[in-house]
């Protein structure tokens, strides 16, 4: 049985019963709570006023056992919201047509997720997963240039899917519409992807393998002339169909530049 990470906090006991004539122009049943506001600064140590807190928030989900028809109908949800915020976008998009693609009922998608918020975080989690998984999968006993080789082809193979361009859409494309989202993407996702990058760096200095000012810093350069390029593109709407064969030898010409630098040796 899977727990599934539902969007709103209920207490014990409390049910919700979905009506067509209850969900607000938020796409929320109008009778589910609402999201406690901070005052509180933000993560980048810069004052928010009136913005949701964002890691407050998101821990606040309730757990939904389902069995596993269950699973394979939240998995349908997820699979359908991809397609539909990939085609409509994160803001124009409608859970009528998530469902209507996905089968089921508003209800059910509710009582999993909680609204189109919780379906967007689902999503990022999916993405974290995925990501994270690469990375933790990889061989980092291997010499950094075989190493970075891997870790850039099977990130370029992972940025192909709809997936990955739907979650940097919604957190860069229309992050300042939705902060929570991007603030959670950015505490997790980001900072799990540099932390194992960072700590492979480290490695590699400590073994005489590297020699880099910052391990820390490392890591965000790599990924950020690896991918970065192609995350803004993406994120802007600007590219949407992406070439694997250019995408993979993009990535290893950019591990050879980090690798090796620009300048000429003697």
């Amino acid at each position: 049985m899977r727990v599934i990470h539902a969007k709103w906090q209920l207490t014990k006991g409390e049910r919700i019963e979905v009506k067509p004539n209850s969900i607000s122009p938020s796409g929320r049943p109008a009778n589910l709570p609402v999201p406690p506001v901070s005052n509180s600064t933000d993560f980048r140590g810069t004052a928010s006023p009136r913005t949701v807190n964002s890691s407050a928030f998101l821990r606040t989900r309730r757990n939904v056992e389902l069995c596993k028809r269950g699973e394979m109908r939240a998995e349908r949800f997820l699979d359908a919201a991809t397609e539909v915020f990939a085609e409509k976008g994160y803001q124009h998009a409608k859970l009528s047509e998530i469902v209507a693609r996905a089968g089921g009922s508003l209800a059910t998608l509710y009582r999993i997720f909680g609204d189109k918020e919780g379906l967007a975080y689902a999503i990022l989690e999916r993405r974290l997963e995925n990501h994270v998984g690469i990375l933790n999968d990889m061989n980092f006993s291997d010499l950094p240039e075989q190493a970075l080789r891997e870790v850039a082809i099977r990130i370029a193979d992972s940025m192909l899917k709809a997936e990955s361009r739907v979650v940097y859409r919604i957190v860069i494309g229309e992050g300042e519409s939705f902060p929570a989202l991007r603030d959670w993407f950015f505490e997790h996702a980001v900072a799990e992807t540099r932390g194992i990058l960072t700590r492979y760096f480290q490695q590699e200095m400590d073994n005489g393998h590297l020699r880099l000012n910052s391990a820390e810093a490392a890591a965000t350069q790599f990924y950020m002339m690896m991918f970065g390029n192609l995350i803004i593109r993406v994120a802007s709407g600007y590219l949407d169909k992406l070439d694997p064969v250019a995408l993979r030898e993009q990535a290893l010409a950019n591990v050879e530049l980090f690798l090796q630098g620009a300048l000429p040796r003697g």
